[in-house]
């Protein structure tokens, strides 16, 4: 009976000693985020080429159905309008130098004439085919002391343009035409960027 005790305080070691040491418990491993989607590649936009101008690039090819009626040559100041009946559409305008005269066009029918000024010899305006860049109604020249000059139409990248200004016959440009300024103010409302100005000695 006194080994009783004894003998089962062994047995019990023994067990302690024979038993899987208890293994901790993990802590719960977060879930990992689901793999983003692959971002879609970004479109590529390309700017569309600027369209060549159309039209006439010499005196040669313009086509000309009917022309006003104005007998001799108009002097500094003056010019015709008159495109009654006549349809909406681009504007061909035809400037002679030596003749000192702009003619607009539409569909071939002139609808206006003006006497003109144009560049000094210093500053000559350039001649060849051009297409209208850019309209300003308000337009003033930072270059030439702010200089106004109305009813632009911008056919060259340094500026050379066709706006109003002043007339008289020793009167000249830094290498612009300039009309009369209510001449300058019709001719502005007929064209369009993208019209044809082309520009002759004559």
């Amino acid at each position: 009976m006194g080994r009783k005790p004894f003998f089962y305080a062994a047995l019990f070691a023994m067990l302690l000693q024979t038993a899987p040491a208890p293994v901790p418990a993990e802590a719960p491993r977060p879930r990992p985020a689901p793999a983003a989607a692959p971002a879609a590649p970004e479109p590529l936009i390309r700017a569309p080429a600027a369209a060549a101008p159309t039209g006439p690039t010499t005196v040669a090819e313009v086509k000309v159905v009917r022309e006003l009626p104005i007998a001799g040559w108009l002097e500094p100041g003056r010019y015709v309008w008159d495109d009654a009946g006549v349809p909406a559409g681009p504007t061909v305008i035809v400037v002679n130098i030596r003749g000192r005269t702009l003619s607009a066009y539409r569909g071939g029918i002139e609808v206006g004439r003006s006497s003109l000024i144009y560049g000094a010899d210093n500053k000559p305006t350039p001649t060849g085919a051009f297409a209208i860049l850019q309209k300003d109604a308000h337009h003033v020249s930072r270059t030439y002391g702010n200089a106004p000059m109305p009813f632009t139409l911008r056919l060259t990248g340094d500026g050379v343009s066709i706006h109003g200004s002043e007339m008289a016959d020793d009167l000249a440009t830094h290498g612009c035409v300039g009309l009369p300024k209510p001449f300058a103010a019709k001719l502005f409302a007929s064209a369009h960027v993208g019209d044809r100005v082309i520009i002759w000695q004559g």
